[in-house]
């Protein structure tokens, strides 16, 4: 079904990554979003008092809440998809992060309101009923979340849409609630009065709730704050740059992410010193063109000339590198070049260390490096740049 509507709000020829298409697949998810929430809220509140249950009726507004959140998801997506202006060159596309952590909050709320109500019934226990209805309700009402689980999956899987992803989450967590009601209420008729399994069963689903919004906060926050792209990514801009002519090498890849679909990237390729530098230009501006085509991410490419088929410089490279790694296996080096004089002779390179490591840790690394090099040759003098790679998780 979810195909269906798509397919009518994608014209032929249309990308889903398109930012007027993100718009309108964010806001169909975000319509279907209240117009099942709402029936849901409805629904769960007529059993939660047919039923007695606190479980069923803060279930309930967990679903209000949501229809909420699908409301903060539409407006986030309209908001972010509109287009860049002087004061926001890079576009808007941060706010549906921004959204999305909204989202997360409204879960978080509602998880923390369900769990004092659950406490408060653990204290003062009640019999709750079961009767054949209001357990066909219940359980249409999990399967109305698994399918919203599914479509809102399926689109944030399309456009690449956090917010959709915490819906997703969202969604699946109140289809295991509800399950959790349901199994509480089947096996609660069954025992003594007195024995406040509803009150139980209310405070494991809050804590389902709460572990959803604390995940989708943490997700949303590591991307506001600039988390590292994926692997694949990263694989991907590697392997284009890579393969362009005359390209021996590339370092200092940087992807700056400003909401879905607005990535930009930065790199270093080295290209042999000999190579004729208008060609070397050609070939930077066709991979930058490759790059947007194929991953719809805007790079810049420097280029770096390096020494290639210099015996005798691969070999004190070689050499380098050995006395580098024996002091620590992660470190890397790029940019490496030489100056020759009489009595020294320096080894010029960028040395890429762990973004973890403490400076004190990393100048103390560096003086050992210089130790071993003086011992290779004492006329070595190495003259090195720390700095991290960047798209490391």
């Amino acid at each position: 079904m979810i195909r269906l509507l798509l397919k009518r709000i994608l014209p032929d020829g249309k990308q889903a990554q398109d930012a007027d298409m993100r718009v309108r697949c964010t806001m169909l998810a975000g319509v279907l979003g209240i117009v099942c929430n709402l029936i849901l809220f409805v629904l769960k509140v007529t059993v939660g008092a047919v039923l007695g249950s606190i479980a069923v009726t803060s279930d309930a507004f967990n679903n209000l809440s949501d229809a909420g959140a699908s409301l903060v998801a539409a407006v986030g997506a309209h908001l972010a998809g509109q287009k860049p202006d002087p004061e926001h060159p890079y576009g808007h596309g941060r706010l549906e992060y921004i959204a999305s952590l909204i989202v997360s909050f409204l879960i978080l709320f509602m998880g923390i309101e369900l769990l004092r109500s659950s406490f408060g019934k653990l204290l003062q226990p009640q019999q709750t009923t079961l009767s054949l209805i209001p357990l066909l309700l219940l359980i249409l009402s999990v399967l109305v979340k698994v399918w919203m689980w599914s479509y809102n999956r399926y689109i944030a899987s399309l456009i690449d849409s956090p917010v959709l992803r915490a819906a997703a989450a969202d969604s699946i967590t109140d289809a295991l609630s509800s399950s959790v009601v349901i199994a509480g209420a089947v096996i609660g008729s069954f025992l003594p009065s007195g024995i406040p399994l509803d009150a139980i069963m209310g405070i494991l689903i809050s804590l389902l709730i709460l572990k959803a919004g604390f995940s989708i906060a943490r997700e949303t926050v590591d991307r506001l704050l600039g988390a590292p792209a994926d692997a694949e990514t990263s694989a991907c801009l590697r392997q284009i740059i890579l393969s362009g002519e005359d390209i021996v090498g590339m370092h200092d890849l940087i992807i700056h992410d400003y909401g879905p679909g607005r990535r930009f990237a930065s790199a270093h390729a080295e290209i042999p010193d000999t190579a004729d530098i208008r060609r070397a230009h050609e070939t930077i501006d066709a991979l930058e063109v490759r790059i947007f085509e194929e991953t719809g991410i805007t790079a810049v490419l420097h280029t770096d000339p390096v020494t290639v088929g210099n015996a005798r410089v691969d070999a004190i490279r070689r050499a380098l590198t050995e006395e580098i790694h024996a002091i620590n296996a992660q470190y890397s080096i790029h940019d490496f070049r030489i100056t020759e004089g009489e009595m020294r002779i320096n080894l010029i390179f960028d040395l890429v260390v762990p973004l973890h490591e403490r400076t004190e840790e990393t100048v103390e690394n560096i003086a050992r490096i210089r130790e071993r090099i003086l011992a290779l040759d004492p006329r070595y003098r190495i003259v090195c740049k720390p700095e991290h790679d960047y798209t490391l998780a």
